[in-house]
């Protein structure tokens, strides 16, 4: 996703809060093909007041999932406000897209490692623009030039006399006051940071330690009951019948809903509504997918493959290259439908009333949250509320909106408020999958082994034709090209190709990214295979490849250094590497993976060196790193959402395996100090974890990885 620019005026308006105060309304510009995707035209939307107490309330756009976002924001308005981090406040914005769009995405959402990128300006300018407004207030007072005055910590400070003025004595004459041009506003430069690259501690953690904290699972409405669910075990099943009677005479069920493709048991508490679960007699229409399975997909797939696609770049002549080379090396990669396995399972709190509705739940996608509950019950939507939640894991799993869809279905039917809980088991089941890739791959080598032509051809579903139809153009999404559409390699020739192709009725969602997830792994799993064609080290084959592009050989030379590339590694140790250019970031990986007493693979260590740009918190950029190292360590090693007879086979975290607190690696992160506007970070470290850590186990072993996942132990023959 590219950095947004900004083209338009960012601040609409200044003046009197209610209450009295200080109120900005400013403008987050829309850029590139997410204006096209927008509608929100030019309206006034993030919104800071700042109150006569001095304390400054923003109302956040974007949603935290654990990414450090409430943290992060909050500097990047205090640093150019000169106030204290903790004098900042948050509150959720409501839904509304002209208001509080994402001017990455065109509409209010939170995703993509977008947030950091698309606020670095707009939030800081906001924070300057209050500044000088305030400044200019205290000069009024004072009667003297703006230009002998300063802000520092929440006050104005009238440097010749000593004279200082708190914030809150200023905000009433500031919001009289016209607002500067663009041109005036001086943002500080980065030797001035004083917040802004610091460690700081998060504002979140406090209420998360107490548990003050609210996710959308602890929402409590008065009259509220609980429901518990069966969906149909085949997507596309439909209900054939249910027989409830066991189920109403349990202590507690209230009430049995039946829909066409689900049945919800309305419970005063959740225990009994598993209870009345358990005790249904149902029957389901499996339909066209009963006997469905994961080889029937891969089939289809295999045979989609083989169409030309939509080519997605071509530069040079790669297929007349490819006849000249003095040797052609191919592969097929193939990459399995994952599911998102957050930690706070799906929950969705609804309340339909005949005039109205309320919601209670925690999304990345609150305005589309609204609308389908709009759509569902009939009701403009001007009558749907929706209370947003912090949220307990996201990875893209709450971008879509089936979760409030079907609460709001039962809801409907429901008299009283009603917060519907998925289980474990039906997350996992009845989640909306990573999906299945299908790669070709193709180059040709010189007589010295280098690269002289490049082909890669991608077959898989587009998210983002679904999610967004307007960004799928011209037979192809550059959210599922993202990786290999412009690897950070530079080959003399190069083609990229899309077969789009939907698996039979298996919904498929984004995936802490979709595109560098999956083609990074591609793309660095058979650089490695050509280093070892050629006989080269993986990281001098690399480096020869990356002589136009001194950031990704920066980061890749550091991880190397710090991690010892070429220093000694015991005899049951594989090291493996990636580097990559993904969501704005540089990143590199060096892994090393072991073999276990059982011939288990485990990974003790991993070295990141990452450039992504300005950096505001250094904790959040650490964190992001090993939490996505996490990730993609369960991803590489055991996700694999597979089926026989149209079901999902796994069910839960004994045969969905994630790592366990004692598996996990010490991971070392080296961040290059830099300037440039920041990249994302909550996407890149999975990317890059999964090639590094099959390289590593080709080292280990000699096993090539071109099939996910790795599995949990190595071959013992």
């Amino acid at each position: 996703m590219s950095h947004p620019t900004l083209s338009r005026r960012r601040f609409l308006a200044a003046g009197a809060a209610a209450g009295g105060g200080l109120l900005l309304q400013f403008a987050l510009p829309v850029a590139g093909a997410a204006a096209m995707a927008s509608s929100a035209g030019v309206a006034p939307n993030a919104i800071v007041r700042i109150r006569p107490d001095g304390k400054v309330t923003l109302t956040m756009p974007y949603v935290e999932m654990g990414q450090g976002t409430y943290t992060s924001i909050p500097m990047l308005i205090a640093e150019e406000l000169e106030i204290d981090l903790k004098d900042v406040v948050l509150e959720h914005a409501p839904p509304d897209d002209a208001r509080f769009i994402n001017p990455a995405l065109g509409f209010q959402v939170t995703g993509g490692s977008t947030t950091i990128r698309a606020a670095w300006e707009p939030m800081r300018r906001a924070g300057a623009t209050a500044r000088m407004l305030l400044v200019r207030a205290a000069a009024g007072r004072w009667n003297v030039d703006p230009a002998s005055c300063r802000a520092e910590r929440g006050t104005v400070l009238h440097v010749p006399s000593g004279r200082r003025l708190r914030y809150g004595q200023l905000v009433d004459d500031a919001a009289k006051l016209p607002l500067p041009k663009d041109a005036d506003v001086v943002l500080k430069p980065a030797s001035e940071f004083r917040l802004i690259g610091t460690p700081a501690k998060r504002l979140d953690t406090p209420g998360k330690l107490n548990g003050s904290a609210r996710y959308g699972i602890d929402a409590v409405v008065p009259g509220m009951k609980v429901a518990a669910l069966a969906i149909s075990p085949v997507f596309g099943g439909r209900l054939a019948g249910a027989d409830d009677a066991a189920a109403l005479r349990i202590l507690g069920v209230r009430q049995v809903v039946k829909l066409d493709d689900c049945v919800a048991v309305v419970a005063d508490n959740m225990g009994a509504a598993n209870k009345g679960i358990a005790a249904l007699a149902v029957r389901w229409d499996d339909g066209p997918n009963a006997g469905l399975a994961t080889q029937d997909i891969v089939v289809d797939m295999a045979k989609a493959a083989q169409g030309a696609g939509a080519k997605v770049r071509t530069d040079g002549d790669p297929e007349a290259a490819l006849g000249k080379a003095a040797r052609v090396i191919e592969a097929t990669y193939e990459l399995p439908f994952l599911a998102h396995a957050a930690m706070e399972p799906m929950n969705c709190t609804v309340h339909v009333k005949p005039d109205s509705c309320e919601i209670w739940t925690g999304t990345q996608v609150i305005t589309r949250a609204r609308a389908v509950a709009a759509k569902v019950t009939g009701l403009p939507e001007e009558r749907v509320t929706v209370h947003n939640h912090l949220l307990g894991g996201g990875f893209g799993r709450r971008l879509e909106i089936d979760g409030v869809e079907r609460a709001v279905r039962i809801a409907r039917e429901v008299p009283h408020p009603v917060k519907v809980v998925w289980s474990r088991e039906q997350d996992i089941q009845h989640d909306m999958y990573r999906p299945y890739f299908y790669d070709r791959v193709r180059a040709g080598l010189d007589a010295q082994g280098k690269v002289v032509a490049w082909t890669h051809h991608v077959t898989g579903s587009s998210v983002l034709g679904r999610f967004m139809p307007p960004a799928f153009q011209n037979g192809f999404d550059h959210e599922t090209m993202d990786g290999a559409e412009a690897p950070p390699y530079a080959f003399p020739a190069i083609g990229v190709s899309y077969v789009r192709h939907e698996p039979r009725n298996i919904p498929t969602a984004f995936w802490r990214g979709v595109g560098p997830t999956h083609n990074v792994y591609v793309v660095e799993s058979f650089i490695d295979e050509l280093a070892a064609a050629a006989g080269a080290d993986p990281l001098r084959y690399r480096l020869d490849l990356l002589g136009h592009d001194p950031r990704a050989r920066r980061v890749l030379e550091l991880a190397a250094e710090k991690a010892g590339w070429q220093g000694p590694r015991a005899g049951n140790t594989g090291r493996g590497l990636s580097v990559q250019f993904a969501f704005g970031t540089y990143m590199a990986l060096v892994v090393d993976a072991v073999a276990g007493p059982e011939n288990e693979i485990r990974v003790p260590r991993v070295v990141c060196a990452v450039d992504c740009g300005a950096v505001v918190n250094p904790d959040t950029v650490r964190a992001q790193v090993e939490s996505a190292i996490v990730f993609g360590i369960s991803g590489a090693l055991y996700g694999d959402i597979t089926f026989r007879d149209g079901r999902v086979e796994q069910s839960n975290f004994h045969d969905y395996r994630v790592l366990r607190m004692h598996e996990a690696p010490r991971v070392e992160t080296h961040i290059v100090a830099s300037t440039d506007a920041p990249g994302g970070m909550g996407e890149p470290g999975t990317a890059a974890l999964m090639p590094a850590l099959a390289n590593a186990v080709y080292a280990l072993s000699g096993r090539r990885i071109r099939k996910l996942p790795i599995g949990a132990t190595l071959p013992t023959a």
